[in-house]
């Protein structure tokens, strides 16, 4: 017989982990699919965070995803390593399928969170967490001093460039274009900003440095013309994926990112949201967790209230 769940978590980060927390403790019966490959959520890729509450001493992005996971477990919930590939919420009890399973629950919460969009250089990818990031929330105390560069022209990468002025020596703005694509509100207060410099109609094609970032190498797009920067970071800010194309059923603004009332309800009864994959404002890892806190709740009061 096909095991009937109270309530299946899709996502395995600081979201989902919060949530099956206060379900599985809750007395729901829980499971939280965490996926093959990116247990934990992007969380995996910091090396320290500082600004997560309780951890006065920072602690490293796995360890804190690895103490979530195993205070859900403790707990009760049911964790499983696997995709989820296919979800029917047509009828009630819900289906989500993975490769190799398919599950029935009377309630989901997505956390799927949302993946960085990346240069694709092999050098980002090797220097993640040793000068390259994609936060400067998380990131902006470790380059006190020192000088970054950010990627990008957008309102993202303007609120990265001006956060990093608190912290860093220099900023200096690497865009491809040789205009902003920014608010006028953010173009004028990076302009005006004396620790931001510009290099415009520029590319960058390589992250200097073997073991820690040293500089970068770019290309300027009219001249063709390639030079060196040297400096201590790299953070990349091209804008983020939310991870929503499984759920074609359920409303998304036009980056795709799922469209929620009442900060966790969709419009399907009994389908929750909770973390990155909505939230494209704040994206930390505490407010992921408040949203996850908040889906699971709501997620108990509702089967409490459709037995």
């Amino acid at each position: 017989m096909e095991k009937l769940y109270d309530l299946i978590i899709i996502g395995g980060g600081p979201a989902g982990l919060t949530a099956a927390i206060y379900a599985s403790r809750a007395n729901l019966k829980t499971l939280i699919l965490e996926g093959s490959k990116d247990m934990g959520g992007q969380l995996i890729l910091t090396t320290e965070v500082e600004n997560y509450p309780g951890f006065p001493e920072g602690i490293l992005g796995p360890e804190l995803m690895k103490r979530m996971r195993e205070q859900a477990k403790k707990f009760g919930a049911t964790i499983i390593n696997e995709d989820a590939v296919k979800v029917d919420f047509s009828k009630s009890p819900y289906t989500v399928e993975t490769s190799k399973n398919k599950f029935k629950a009377k309630s989901v919460i997505i956390a799927t969170g949302a993946r960085t969009r990346w240069l694709g250089l092999d050098s980002e990818k090797r220097l993640i967490g040793r000068g390259v990031s994609s936060c400067a929330t998380c990131d902006a105390a470790f380059f006190k001093n020192k000088n970054v560069f950010v990627i990008g022209g957008g309102d993202s990468a303007l609120e990265e460039a001006l956060f990093l002025t608190k912290f860093a020596n220099s900023v200096t703005v690497i865009h491809r274009r040789d205009k902003l694509k920014a608010s006028k509100i953010m173009h004028d207060r990076a302009l005006r900003n004396k620790k931001i410099k510009f290099v415009w109609d520029s590319e960058i094609k390589d992250i200097l440095g073997e073991n820690k970032v040293s500089g970068i190498k770019i290309i300027n797009v009219k001249t063709n013309k390639f030079s060196e920067l040297k400096g201590d970071g790299v953070f990349i800010a091209i804008g983020h994926l939310p991870n929503s194309e499984l759920f074609t059923d359920l409303s998304k603004d036009e980056k795709g990112y799922l469209i929620v009332k009442n900060n966790v309800f969709t419009d399907r009864p009994g389908i929750f949201v909770c973390g990155d994959v909505h939230d494209h404002r704040y994206k930390q890892a505490v407010t992921a967790a408040g949203l996850g806190c908040m889906a699971a709740m709501e997620a108990e009061k509702w089967l409490e209230e459709n037995k």
